[in-house]
């Protein structure tokens, strides 16, 4: 029998509460469960003592057992110090997606045309100013 160590929704309508249960794998999220080892409440700070309580002592019971953590209690798990969960590291997941990389190909391409038509316009009234000036010089020298 597989047993998960998962959470069963409580509460009313957009106000969330949270059991910790150990459940048969099979049994719906707020269905049947085995034993209630603790409460989440999601709507407390996050520093706040009573936003997670848990037995640890029984939930190092059960993991020894064998049963199976979600995610989220695992994240809970570890904080309590019973159970060690390794980092996740997905690097793609930060990367911006194939339309969004286009479009800052794009700006950078518009930008770069921007800065080269701006460095043209200041070398051109610069080249202007430096030939009557050229011509002034020539004219004094001779």
């Amino acid at each position: 029998m597989a047993i998960n160590i998962r959470l069963a929704r409580g509460g009313s309508k957009k106000r969330p509460y949270y059991k910790i249960v150990v459940a048969d794998a099979r049994s719906p999220r707020d269905g049947r469960f085995i034993e209630k080892i603790g409460n989440y409440n999601p709507l407390l700070a996050k520093d706040n003592e009573q936003r997670v309580q848990l037995d640890a002592d029984r939930a190092k019971h059960w993991l020894s057992v064998g049963a199976q953590p979600t995610d989220r209690v695992a994240r809970f798990l570890d904080q309590a110090g019973v159970l060690e969960r390794s980092a996740r590291n997905n690097p793609n997941k930060g990367k911006p997606g194939e339309k969004a990389t286009e479009r800052a190909e794009e700006r950078a391409t518009k930008a770069a045309e921007a800065a080269e038509a701006e460095a043209a316009a200041k070398a051109a009234p610069a080249a202007e100013a430096e030939a009557p000036a050229a011509a002034e010089t020539e004219e004094a020298a001779s």
